[in-house]
């Protein structure tokens, strides 16, 4: 007679052995019912780390007022109170989408699918990217005044010192520079300098890991999904997956240096459990 497992582990053998309380007599059964266990182990820790690797955060800039930040992630955005170094953030702006908090972007890429990239300039005004988009806004800190002072437009349009680069098809992530006006730009393993208002290079495409060789070993040196120049200079936060690290950075030079280590997000922004990653 042909009995119907059960799948159970029996506390002393760690086994599937057993149907009904009695040893299996069918080593076929018992063979396919330890493969089913471990592909089914081996699904759950693979969703597991994918789902570690999913940006958490999809852009960030820092706002114009003291220790304030936006953070992206998909159609929706959160601003946040922070203090460098310490885990005692606060939410000021609950998260909400896009085209709620930023009306000058609904019915744009900005606002649906959302923001891959940004970084602030002068006062309240901040680029913001979309797959090729780009327009620069004044996103007027706390309100829902912002308006659009520039594009939307292609990349390439916006920066044709860009055309033909791998940034021109989208921008991963970017973050102000304590030099001039001169911004850091991100894509997969490559990242360069550009002076925003002149729009010109600033040297080369380099790798990430020429440039930051700090971050040679992290899993920062292969892409980085968002990051923010800090109010404490010259101070940047870099995100990837559910990661995040702080560094110091020395524009034109390598000789940057870790703040800490690399952390779990919300070890580090507990302020943020609950809130990401947005679904």
């Amino acid at each position: 007679m042909l009995c119907f497992p059960i799948l159970r582990k029996d506390s002393h053998s760690n086994s599937i052995n057993r149907c009904h309380g009695e040893e299996c007599k069918h080593p076929e059964i018992k063979s396919y019912l330890s493969l089913a266990l471990f592909i089914s182990t081996l699904v759950s820790l693979l969703v597991l780390r994918k789902m570690s690797n999913l940006p958490y955060i999809n852009a960030a800039f820092r706002s114009s007022r003291e220790n304030e930040v936006y953070f992206f992630a998909k159609n929706k955005y959160v601003r946040l109170y922070y203090i460098p170094g310490k885990t005692e953030d606060k939410i000021l702006t609950n998260l909400r989408l896009i085209s709620s908090g930023f009306p000058s972007l609904a019915g744009t890429p900005f606002a649906e699918p959302g923001i891959d990239c940004s970084f602030h300039t002068e006062a309240s005004e901040a680029y913001v990217f979309s797959g090729n988009n780009c327009a620069y806004i004044d996103y007027a800190p706390g309100t829902t005044n912002d308006k659009i002072l520039a594009g939307p437009t292609t990349i390439a349009e916006m920066f044709p010192v860009l055309r033909n680069t791998v940034f021109a098809d989208g921008i991963d992530s970017a973050f102000r520079s304590t030099k001039g006006k001169e911004v850091y730009l991100f894509k997969g393993n490559k990242y360069v300098r550009i002076a925003y208002d002149s729009k010109q290079l600033v040297g080369n495409i380099r790798n990430i890991s020429d440039g930051f060789p700090v971050l040679n070993g992290t899993i920062f040196e292969s892409g980085i999904d968002a990051c923010f120049a800090s109010h404490k200079e010259p101070e940047a936060y870099l995100f990837k997956g559910d990661k995040y690290v702080r560094i110091n950075f020395t524009p034109g030079k390598t000789e940057d240096t870790l703040v800490g280590d690399v952390r779990p997000i919300l070890d580090g922004w507990p302020v943020l459990r609950g809130i990401l990653p947005v679904s």
